[in-house]
């Protein structure tokens, strides 16, 4: 991907070598950061490449959206990097019992069409379902990311607002999707008081 798109006062860039250690070495190095920060895995990518070369444009954003009101902030970024870019977004909804993750999704494409207009730039997206619901969607990333039919150059995620005991002895789920995706991960801290994107 071409990391020069990107305003990197606006985004931190991290790398890491694809183990446990070093990719909650840059998580816990970034936990209080207020502005979005990318991970990329370096090893994922050698791997990636190995094989067919990608291009090094961003073509498409994989958005995955759960119950938890924070996935509303994924909002302003999205639309940041798809007005930058002219990346096209895929809003991966939960595919949960409850109406919370079909409301978040909601409020996203709002935000979408609110700044397309307001620009008066297009901004493409399409919203699809996942098979698993709000805890488990993160198993699927890597997967949809590297599929032949809908494929994504960048993931954005919600880092986890705390750490269970689950996610101390196993790792927490953005960890996960961190090492196992072929394509860097943008993480956003829960908090409301998040860093505002600048053209």
């Amino acid at each position: 991907m071409n990391f020069e798109l990107l305003n990197t006062a606006d985004i931190r860039i991290e790398h890491c070598d694809g183990t446990r250690r070093s990719i909650q070495r840059v998580l816990d190095a970034c936990r209080e950061e207020r502005r979005p920060y990318m991970v990329v895995n370096r090893s994922a990518q050698q791997s990636c490449s190995s094989g067919v070369q990608k291009d090094s444009t961003l073509s498409s954003i994989l958005i995955p959206v759960t119950m938890l009101e924070e996935e509303v902030y994924k909002a302003e970024i999205c639309t940041y990097l798809a007005r930058k870019t002219g990346a096209h977004l895929i809003l991966l909804r939960a595919n949960d019992y409850g109406s919370k993750a079909t409301k978040n999704t909601q409020r996203i494409i709002t935000h979408i069409q609110t700044i397309a207009e307001r620009t008066g730039t297009t901004i493409t997206y399409e919203e699809c379902v996942a098979k698993g619901d709000s805890f488990h969607i993160h198993r699927e990333l890597h997967q949809i990311a590297s599929s032949a039919n809908r494929s994504a150059d960048l993931i954005i995620l919600t880092a986890s607002r705390e750490y269970g005991l689950d996610d101390w002895l196993f790792g927490p789920p953005e960890e996960y999707v961190i090492r196992k995706s072929p394509v860097p991960v943008i993480l956003i801290n829960p908090r409301a008081d998040l860093f505002s994107l600048c053209d």
